[in-house]
């Protein structure tokens, strides 16, 4: 049977980074039929708990990424990840941290029921943050070594990808293979690149799609567009001409 070519919308992932319900509900409704996930992250999940993903399960045919960032011992993320596995959610992010039984626990308490997503290095971090942090030049002068390290934790855990910057999906697809998925945020369509980001890290949606991206993060070119809706078609469009 022939697998139908995904289109852009398919790998737009729309963070619900918003501080009520109400204002997740206008979000959703409006961009329901132009993305293809929404993301919940920890803002919006403290705000208002597994209501939020019911919500959009019952009126969108989105699926829902959980951006907890998961970091503590492996019984505790083994634990909480079985209880977001009750949820249908799609996938859930955990830190890539010190050890590998963590990302072990998540994996197992997933069940199989919900896409482990290692996060390997924040794309607001910086080289000079991480000698700032301590780690070894080998890391902070060759930032991409560190993701991939993180990677194949990652990997060797059962995971079923990692976020990580645009510009890295394409390492991690050579290393790990196309079915390792590439999460990237730090998106930015050329149009609305500016000097002010707080992400250091950024790529366009071209870009991170012809290097192997999987999905995309887009935020704020969408919600702060006078018009959100054309935001995400035009994205979506820039992704179908790369692909």
């Amino acid at each position: 049977m022939e697998i139908p070519m995904r289109k852009g919308k398919d790998y737009l992932i729309f963070p619900l980074d918003v501080a009520s319900m109400e204002e997740a509900k206008r979000y959703t409704e409006l961009l329901a039929e132009k993305i293809g996930l929404f993301k919940v992250g920890l803002e919006l999940f403290i705000r208002c708990g597994p209501e939020i993903i019911g919500y959009i399960h019952s009126q969108t045919a989105a699926r829902v990424f959980l951006d907890l960032k998961l970091h503590d011992i492996p019984a505790t993320v083994g634990r909480a990840m079985s209880r977001i596995a009750d949820l249908g959610v799609a996938f859930a992010t955990v830190h890539v941290g010190e050890n590998r039984r963590m990302l072990e626990a998540a994996v197992e308490g997933s069940g199989g029921k919900v896409g482990i997503l290692g996060v390997t290095v924040l794309t607001s971090v910086s080289a000079k943050d991480l000698e700032s942090a301590g780690y070894r030049p080998f890391f902070y002068d060759d930032l991409p070594q560190l993701v991939l390290q993180r990677a194949q934790q990652a990997r060797e855990a059962g995971c079923a990808g990692v976020i990580c910057a645009g510009h890295e999906a394409g390492q991690i697809k050579e290393r790990f293979g196309k079915d390792f998925l590439a999460v990237t945020p730090g998106i930015r369509p050329v149009w609305t690149v500016n000097a002010k980001e707080d992400q250091r890290r950024i790529t366009t949606p071209a870009q991170a799609v012809t290097a192997g991206a999987d999905y995309l993060v887009i935020g704020r070119p969408i919600r702060d567009a006078e018009d959100p809706r054309q935001a995400a078609v035009r994205i979506a469009e820039e992704i179908e001409d790369a692909c």
